[in-house]
């Protein structure tokens, strides 16, 4: 039998990148990747001394097979950028997720798409 749930997901995947992308640039030191992305994004509380900061990440969902820099598939790194065109401004944002969170994941069981957490630097 095979596996409905592995198909369904690599089908959204699909999706999702024909219809619900734009173009971002995945930056890795000198090295660059045109990606499609969808944009979404995650809430997380983080526990502090003080009490309880909210952090909002901006995500890029990606398929994970378009991160290829220098002939290499790779996963992403904190530090990492991820460039964004909004209204004619490059705006830029740094790989990162609050505390010890990962700053990607998955989005599905069969590994289909993932989920970059970033907060916007600055803008070009």
């Amino acid at each position: 039998m095979s596996d409905l749930l592995r198909q369904g997901a690599a089908w959204l995947a699909t999706m999702f990148k024909s219809h619900a992308t734009h173009t971002v640039t995945y930056v890795r030191g000198e090295q660059t990747v045109d990606v499609l992305a969808t944009v979404g994004s995650t809430a997380f509380d983080v526990e502090k001394s003080f009490g309880v900061e909210s952090f909002e990440a901006r995500d890029f969902l990606m398929t994970p097979a378009d991160l290829v820099l220098g002939g290499v598939t790779i996963t992403p790194a904190k530090g990492d950028q991820v460039k964004e065109t909004i209204g004619g401004t490059i705006v830029v944002y740094e790989v990162m997720a609050p505390g010890t969170e990962a700053v990607w994941g998955y989005c599905d069981a069969g590994r289909a798409m993932i989920r970059v957490h970033t907060k916007q630097v600055g803008v070009e």
